[in-house]
């Protein structure tokens, strides 16, 4: 079974994180919540850009790289900045884009700018393009795969990013399942 690691970080976009989790478990894969150690997750409980708290299911510093397929990240500005600061989760990115595979949507593509692992090709939500500030942005795709690096634009490309994860990880039958089983006729 394929296997999807998200960290969350406090002020991550709710609507992106669980779209991404729901979409990829319908289409059969195990999706992991890790949250990154520090006195306010004591509890493992990660808190969104909007108030929404989520329970994640293990800390980063239980996580191996190997037990995974993919590492995604969902965008908010807070979440995505905790992340790209986050020494831990940069050498796991790096990780994943040497051998695995790596997403991120919204804001999120600055952690991969951070970790020196971003894409030639990207897409982001618009009003990050200035600060990840490379080369390569589309605005024309909401899902853009560049080798081993796939970014989406926002919350409302949410659901189609889970599921282009889906096809890349599980495959084509799986993806047209699931998009079928939740009555989109786009993506």
């Amino acid at each position: 079974m394929a296997s999807v690691l998200i960290p969350l970080a406090e002020g991550f976009e709710e609507l992106e994180a669980v779209a991404l989790i729901d979409v990829m478990r319908r289409g059969g894969i195990e999706v992991r919540v890790a949250y990154i150690e520090d006195e306010l997750h004591h509890t493992g409980v990660v808190t969104g850009a909007n108030g929404i708290g989520m329970q994640a299911d293990t800390s980063l510093k239980n996580i191996i790289s190997d037990d995974f397929d993919m590492m995604v990240l969902p965008g908010g500005w807070g979440g995505t900045y905790a992340l790209a600061e986050n020494a831990r989760v940069l050498e796991l990115l790096k990780e994943f884009k040497a051998n695995k595979a790596v997403g991120a949507m919204c804001a999120a593509p600055y952690a991969l700018k951070k970790a020196g692992v971003l894409g030639n090709n990207y897409t982001c939500y618009p009003g990050a393009k200035e600060e990840i500030d490379q080369p390569g942005y589309r605005d024309d795709l909401k899902v853009v795969e560049d080798g081993n690096v796939m970014t989406s634009q926002g919350p409302g490309t949410a659901v189609c990013f889970g599921l282009a994860i889906v096809k890349r990880l599980v495959g084509e039958e799986s993806m047209q399942t699931v998009k079928e089983g939740m009555l989109l006729s786009y993506c």
